[in-house]
């Protein structure tokens, strides 16, 4: 009976993350689609259109994804409280379920180390800006 509920819960997993894959992939296209509709409304009527506002329109917008350090903090500082949680959660479950202590702890310890490399982009992130800023 174990089997199947951790087939169930990776299939599950799996349809999750195509699904949230594919929806991503329509809603880009519905959204071009919507910045395109007005140029194409305009070809319909026979409107003279500008070369500049063609362009404009056709080129994607490029967006400046610079990344916030303090947004990187703050994962860091919750995934490390969440890591530190979890650890102690460990010690309280092994009274009960003996064979949950190790596991329980090792993944305590691997969200403290994800925790600790977003610190360290938070920081690296940061001292970037400062570098580009001079």
């Amino acid at each position: 009976m174990n089997a199947i509920g951790l087939t169930a819960f990776g299939v599950g997993f799996w349809a999750f993350l195509a699904i949230a894959s594919v929806a991503g992939i329509v809603a880009d296209y519905k959204k071009r689609q919507l910045e395109l509709e007005p140029l194409r409304a305009a070809i319909e009527r026979g409107a003279q259109l500008d070369p500049a506002i063609i362009e404009k329109l056709m080129t994607r917008e490029t967006k400046d994804h610079s990344v916030n350090p303090m947004d990187l903090k703050i994962g860091g500082i919750i995934t490390a409280t969440s890591g530190i949680g979890v650890g102690i959660a460990s010690f309280l479950v092994s009274p009960w379920m003996p064979q949950a202590h190790y596991p329980l702890l090792a993944l305590g310890v691997v969200a403290v180390f994800v925790a600790t490399g977003l610190l360290l982009a938070a920081r690296a992130v940061q001292r970037n800006a400062r570098v580009s800023i001079e």
